[in-house]
């Protein structure tokens, strides 16, 4: 399965793109970077830069029809520079309206909020998210990973890079199971 990996050029949490990627790669999946410019995205270590990773698609030239799912991996800059883009927030949403599974964690559920795809569905996130997540109709709740099955898209989200290996199983059990 093709599995699209949202990141923004200026940055994004690097553990938490990495880590879930190499998942990915784990179980049999072609993992994707899609990001809203040509060349690459630029990874941190909390605030701290790190490594570069090289773009595969441009979010504008991406089509949702194409993967059988979303990752969007969390810092605080990477949604926050999604948020803004509406190439991205329609990419997001596309997701939504094709029944594909999409998994967020830490503070991407901004994106998720722009999209305007949170309304009436239970998520966890970056605690510092949980008036943004009422605020836009969702439920916010404190757990390693939750998973919610609101039609007519299955959502995976988590808290922060302690909890990316149960986020990980947990994304991709979703994923294979909306595969099969």
């Amino acid at each position: 399965m093709r599995i699209a990996f949202l990141a923004a050029p200026e940055g994004v949490e690097q553990v938490e793109l990495t880590d879930p990627w190499q998942a990915a790669v784990d179980a049999g999946h072609e993992p994707v970077l899609v990001s809203t410019e040509a060349g690459e995205i630029q990874a941190f270590g909390h605030l701290d830069k790190a490594d570069t990773f090289p773009v595969d698609e441009v979010v504008g030239d991406a089509s949702a029809a194409s993967f059988g799912g979303l990752v969007l991996p969390g810092g605080v800059a990477n949604p926050d520079f999604l948020r803004m883009d509406d190439r991205a927030v329609r990419f997001v949403r596309d997701f939504f309206e094709l029944g594909r599974p999409v998994a967020a964690i830490c503070h991407a559920p901004w994106t998720l909020i722009e999209a305007d795809v949170v309304r009436g569905r239970v998520l966890t996130s970056w605690p510092s998210l949980r008036t943004d997540i009422a605020n836009a109709g969702g439920t916010w709740v404190d757990e390693q990973v939750k998973v919610c099955d609101h039609a007519p898209s299955r959502l995976v989200t988590s808290r922060k890079p302690d909890d990316l290996k149960a986020f990980c199983e947990t994304y991709l059990e979703v994923f294979a199971e909306e595969a099969g």
